[in-house]
């Protein structure tokens, strides 16, 4: 069960119209006088309806004095309320039942303002969030050094790059200029935090970029892009619906940190060719899952505030998927990703196709 447990708090002056408003969302709400000549509704609403029901209480009474509304998660209801399992809430009689396909298509996501809530945490500049990027590249670099694909996925976990990675798709989608600004600016600070370590880390290790899990990320393939795409979709649709965030985590840092890393150690082992591969590989991630993610984001109903905006912003980040899948099917149509040159050594060994992981 998605539900929400709403309470609204009016001026004992707006008690009908703020009445109206409820009833056309919930079945099930209490009321109750509070000081200072206000009246508090509490009332249970489905997850699906909390959208509409805020936006309309916001349009009614933001400008009456003493309104607020209160979101919280409900656990459980008893006796069990109709519109929970269903598309229109029991009281709206001239209304015909929703049908099966109507239910199975149904939005069910948190609200906007939930999503903002979730995510505006997670875009401060605080020592906690430089702290996390560097360690997850750090075991990143040392388990991809190592061959240890256990160890990637151990920095995967850490999932630092979620909150502004998700802001970048979210604010584009509404159209949120100041929202995408912090979101980028969190972003950069961190890919640049998890650069600088990662390359001192390269200056004092010994690289050998014929490591599967080191080459692998200086090679992109079409199966990369379709993994991007498939991990700004899978992030956003569990972060829509309110899901841990170390899960999301999962599906975002699994294209983006491991590429990061691999870029620092080789930079500070002297492989700026590969370094740079490696950071192209970064960017062509980074536009995968923001173009999934607006896809996504307004297939759950997410509301553009201006989709002239949206739009192009979307067409933007489209444009450049397209001139990096050009510039990923003309390698492939030559033939060659070019040599990988060891380090230290005047031979040159020819690159062996990736591994399909």
């Amino acid at each position: 069960m998605s539900a929400r447990l709403v309470q609204i708090i009016v001026p004992d002056t707006e008690v009908p119209r703020a009445k109206s408003v409820i009833e056309k969302h919930c079945s099930r709400y209490w009321q109750e006088a509070v000081l200072g000549g206000l009246e508090k509704f509490s009332c249970v609403v489905p997850g699906r309806a909390i959208e509409a029901l805020i936006a309309e209480l916001d349009a009614n009474f933001k400008d009456s004095e003493g309104f607020s509304v209160l979101v919280l998660q409900v656990e459980a209801v008893l006796p069990e309320i109709p519109e929970l399992e269903a598309i229109v809430p029991a009281g709206s009689g001239e209304q015909k039942p929703p049908t099966r396909l109507e239910v199975f298509f149904t939005r069910d996501r948190i609200s906007t303002n939930e999503l903002y809530d979730d995510i505006e945490a997670s875009l401060e500049l605080r020592p906690n969030y430089l702290l996390t990027v560097i360690l997850s590249a750090l075991i990143a670099a040392l388990g991809m050094h190592s061959g240890q694909t256990a160890v990637v996925i151990g920095a995967m976990i850490i999932a630092p790059l979620l909150g502004p990675t998700m802001a970048m798709a979210m604010a584009a989608t509404l159209g949120d200029s100041a929202l995408g600004r912090h979101a980028i600016s969190t972003l950069v600070v961190g890919i640049f935090a998890a650069l600088a370590f990662t390359f001192l880390l390269g200056m004092f290790i010994e690289v050998n970029p014929l490591v599967p899990e080191l080459r692998n990320r200086t090679i992109v393939h079409p199966a990369d892009i379709a993994l991007a795409l498939a991990c700004g979709a899978a992030g956003v649709l569990a972060f829509s619906r309110g899901a841990s965030l170390s899960l999301v985590g999962v599906m975002i840092a699994v294209a983006l940190v491991p590429p990061i890393a691999a870029a620092g150690l080789f930079f500070g082992s002297g492989d700026h060719m590969l370094g740079f591969k490696a950071l192209f590989l970064l960017a062509t991630n980074l536009v995968c899952i923001n173009v999934a993610g607006i896809v996504t984001f307004l297939v759950q109903g997410l509301p553009p505030r201006n989709w002239r905006i949206t739009s192009g912003i979307f067409l933007i980040w489209l444009l450049i998927l397209f001139l990096f899948v050009g510039l990923v099917g003309g390698r492939i149509a030559i033939g060659s990703y070019g040599p990988i040159n060891v380090s230290g050594d005047s031979s040159s060994v020819q690159q062996a196709s990736p591994n399909p992981d």
